[in-house]
């Protein structure tokens, strides 16, 4: 895929190799800081579970299982441990907890970056464009989860409808949601077998009712920029503060990731700042403040009916109006 500006431009050969360097003992860091958080909040859940607190709990626990998938994919991408099958096993564990199958997601993922914004090859862009009744329905979690659940039950009938999946891979994608299935099934037996509520309780329920707080990560990536091959005008940074950072793995600095996606996370901050002192214009926006624009937008017109290959949601910081396409 031919972009339209050179990333030789941006950052010397020899600070690339250094930022590619990857660290076993930092991927771990980050990983059980991660996790560690995961299960501080369990037990408290536990604790409250008899009280409204639960619902503060459940909250907090939704939130960080949901922001996992950021380790699913930086695990995906190889850049977690310097050890390839720590990054395979960690992320084929957290994949079946996301309920987003590792090698699935990694092909989705992979065509994602290769083809960003093409409406036909984008992995994570097949689909039908927003309306503002589509985009809220996804924001909330509805079709989200519906698709993801309804694809792994697909996938494993052996139906392969995805684009971006050669016919190469179909064996190994239809064999991986059919392990996902026997094991979900197995946690449902077991659950019913014991007569227990833990996996509704401790898992199911608590990532199914936090979904839009993750969605306001995924949504902000890439909605609303231009559909041309240049990495700098169609991925967007997000302005946040250092938790979102931590619990997102640095993928807020989203366009130094899409740049230079062989960069561990711990470093995109570092290689962000370069891009920007490269004198190149990196678009960023704060999370609400993505949300009431694309809002306004998508209000007036869906997305289909904004210009294609323009920036149509932007940040006032970046001196820049929204453009509404003329009648």
């Amino acid at each position: 895929m031919q972009e339209n500006f050179s990333r030789r431009k941006l950052i010397e050969p020899g600070h690339l190799k250094r930022l590619n360097e990857k660290s076993n003992f930092i991927g771990f860091l980050q990983l059980f800081s991660h996790v560690f958080a995961i299960l501080v909040i369990s037990i408290l859940h536990y604790q409250f579970i008899d009280t409204w607190w639960l619902l503060c709990t459940g909250f907090c626990l939704g939130v960080l299982l949901n922001f996992l998938y950021a380790a699913q994919h930086e695990l995906s991408h190889g850049t977690v441990f310097r050890t390839f099958r720590l990054n395979e096993f960690f992320g084929r564990t957290i994949g079946f907890f996301m309920l987003f199958p590792r090698d699935f997601d990694q092909i989705m993922h992979f065509a994602h970056h290769k083809w960003t914004q093409d409406w036909e090859k984008d992995g994570e862009l097949v689909r039908e464009p927003f309306t503002i009744g589509t985009y809220i329905l996804w924001f909330l979690g509805f079709t989200y989860w519906f698709n993801r659940i309804s694809g792994i039950i697909r996938r494993a009938r052996g139906i392969i409808l995805e684009p971006y999946i050669s016919k190469s891979e179909y064996k190994k994608v239809v064999l991986e949601s059919r392990l996902h299935l026997l094991g979900y099934f197995v946690i449902f037996a077991f659950s019913l077998y014991l007569q227990t509520w833990i996996a509704l309780t401790f898992w199911i329920l608590p990532m199914l009712f936090t979904k839009p707080i993750h969605q306001m990560q995924n949504t902000i990536e890439h909605l609303g920029l231009t559909h041309k091959k240049d990495i700098l005008q169609n991925t967007r940074s997000t302005r946040t503060n250092f938790f979102m950072k931590w619990m997102c793995w640095q993928m807020p600095y989203h366009t130094a990731h899409h740049t230079f996606p062989s960069v561990p996370f711990w470093k995109l901050k570092e290689l962000n700042s370069t891009i920007e002192k490269s004198s190149q214009k990196v678009y960023s926006m704060g999370y609400i403040e993505f949300q009431i624009e694309v809002l306004k937008c998508l209000w007036q017109k869906d997305e289909s009916q904004w210009p294609l290959n323009e920036v149509w949601v932007v940040s006032g910081k970046d001196g820049t109006q929204i453009r509404v396409p003329a009648e």
